[in-house]
């Protein structure tokens, strides 16, 4: 099998590292060549070394069995007029564009509407994937027999994929699980203990339930891997890019500053604004995502998102 993977991030030397695990000759697309052919390392993932089956290029590939496209969603658009043959495009980036207010798989369809689609989504952290620990992840397609296809042939001992055919679910999940990964940063930056931690999780998970059913997915994909899965290690793990830009706002740090100091991107950042403009569209309601929107915007403090969201209405659970 061959495997094109479109992106030399984190995730996407994690994800050919893997895919190379399933015996496949993979192909990653990088701006850049290797800058060091002998120790054969990225520098966004040098943990692991490359095995000789992984060639990395700066030329787009040409034939693949299936693609996956692990670039910022942002720059999606840009890479896909390149992205040629008629291999299926698996969307392993999370977040809403913010321009169209579409998610991957609604771009990949808007620009190649005959050929398969899929999302790849769940808790998984790049540097333990590339290290070959045990990981669980979803796997979607609108065609249920497509996504079951996809997870036999791409499952080892220790990638363990689950076939799923919501995949408006499962781009839920993965996008609005940074948004909630750094509203509990801000609560635990800013000192507000466990117990808000613990609520902003549960809570998120009732919007990502509502946001699915607004937008025509399935509330029930949000109780699995790509939703409380997802939610749980992006809200808690100390290797969360968006956790810990939350936990720097919540300490009183100017978001400018922060991102300054990144080479790594925060997705929630850019998803919040346009998941809250894509909710109200839907008229779902979304007080979380509001409020992180509101305070990355430096419209309200961490205090008064608090205030609001605490004498909100009392209703049922």
């Amino acid at each position: 099998m061959n495997v094109a993977v479109i992106g030399a991030g984190a995730w996407g030397i994690a994800l050919s590292l893997q895919m190379a695990r399933t015996g496949a000759n993979v192909y990653l697309w990088s701006r850049k060549e290797l800058p060091n052919p002998t120790n054969r390392t990225l520098s966004r993932l040098d943990c692991v070394p490359l095995p000789e089956t992984i060639t990395v290029s700066n030329q787009f590939p040409t034939q693949a069995d299936i693609t996956f496209l692990t670039v910022p969603l942002q720059h999606m658009r840009s890479i896909l007029p390149h992205v040629s043959g008629n291999s299926p495009l698996i969307a392993c980036c999370k977040g809403v564009e913010t321009t169209s207010l579409k998610f991957p798989l609604e771009i990949l369809e808007e620009f190649y509407p005959q050929r398969e689609h899929g999302a790849l989504s769940g808790p998984n952290f790049a540097h333990e994937v590339a290290k070959g620990y045990p990981t669980a992840s979803v796997i979607a397609s609108k065609h249920p027999e497509l996504a079951q296809e996809w997870a036999n042939k791409l499952s080892t001992s220790t990638f363990r994929l689950y076939a799923n055919h919501d995949p408006i679910g499962v781009e839920i999940g993965g996008a609005a699980k940074n948004v909630f990964a750094i509203a509990a940063g801000l609560a635990m930056g800013a000192g507000l203990g466990e117990n808000a931690r613990a609520s902003i999780i549960t809570r998120g998970i009732a919007e990502l339930s509502r946001l699915s059913i607004g937008l025509g997915g399935e509330p029930m994909t949000l109780s699995g891997l790509a939703g409380v899965g997802d939610m749980i290690l992006t809200c808690t793990g100390q290797g969360s890019r968006n956790y810990s830009l939350g936990v720097e706002l919540g300490q009183g740090k100017k978001l400018q500053e922060i991102l300054a100091q990144r080479t790594t991107v925060a997705e929630g950042v850019t998803t919040a604004p346009a998941l809250l403009k894509r909710a109200k569209q839907h008229h779902v309601n979304t007080p979380i995502i509001e409020a992180v929107t509101h305070i990355l915007n430096e419209e309200i403090t961490v205090q008064t998102a608090q205030n609001i969201l605490m004498s909100r209405p009392l209703g049922n659970e």
